[in-house]
């Protein structure tokens, strides 16, 4: 006869949550990446501050974009995060304990990049929104002048946590799907980052549209408080990262249901 309770070896998604949150709160290595990622938005933030002079010929930049600099460096950062999320426990042996316990398989990986999208997501935000009034304590009598008050700049600040953290998904779902650091690493590097610079050289118009939606590009045009010239729409460059990481997540999910351990 039933009782009505919940076994304590059931397998739960509160519970595969749950674990997937320990094991990447619990790891020196997530710590270390984690606050690499935050010590980049910060410094370079403050440097672009105190070096930032009036009529230098950065006018036309957005206040938002030079002060996040950082992200860039951030997103690797994170990205490498993602990968370790999920190749790391291949490269260690973990997955196949990780892989006993819950044999549907799937609810570890949505379990993994909902546990990392909170993460990254949450500490992007909050460090952007600490890094961009530090630098304008320095900025205060130049031509970046600004507050959080300003219109469109916690839009923008919300849109460049965003675009870190769907990129960093990508890189996630890269590392599920090759199983491997390096192989994810080499992947990530090569197509997401370097391979659209390549395309960019093209003499194409259709290459130059299209490009505005890669992960990178599109994840740019919505760190800014004010439109960019040549970039795709905030909604657009949204959903087309939203296609991008749910696209990976899902072909890594096929392929974890087929595969061997």
């Amino acid at each position: 006869m039933s009782t009505g309770t919940t076994s304590p070896y059931a397998v739960t998604p509160g519970r595969v949550l749950r674990a997937e949150w320990f094991k990447l709160h619990s790891l020196r290595s997530s710590r270390v990446t984690a606050a690499t990622a935050v010590f980049a938005v910060v410094a370079v933030a403050l440097v672009m501050g105190g070096t930032y002079t009036s009529g230098g010929g950065d006018a036309d930049i957005d206040p938002v974009v030079l002060v996040l600099q950082g992200t860039l460096l951030s997103q690797i950062c994170l990205a490498v995060l993602g990968i370790l999320v999920t190749a790391g426990e291949y490269a260690t042996g973990a997955v196949r304990a990780t892989l006993t316990a819950v044999p549907a398989r799937l609810p570890v990986l949505w379990a993994k990049a909902a546990v990392f999208t909170a993460t990254a997501f949450t500490l992007s935000f909050a460090t952007a929104l600490a890094a961009y009034p530090a630098a304008q304590l320095l900025l205060a009598d130049t031509d970046m002048a600004g507050s959080l008050g300003d219109d469109g700049v916690v839009a923008a600040i919300a849109g460049n946590s965003a675009g870190v953290t769907l990129v960093a998904l990508v890189a996630l779902g890269l590392g599920a799907l090759l199983r491997s650091v390096p192989g994810a690493l080499g992947a990530f590097v090569g197509c997401v980052v370097i391979l659209p610079e390549i395309l960019g050289a093209l003499p194409y118009e259709v290459m130059e549209t299209a490009l505005r939606y890669f992960p990178t590009q599109a994840a740019g045009a919505l760190g800014s408080s004010t439109p960019l010239p040549g970039a795709a729409s905030p909604g657009g460059a949204l959903l087309a990262l939203l296609l991008w990481a749910g696209g990976t997540l899902a072909l890594a999910g096929v392929l974890l249901k087929r595969r061997d351990v």
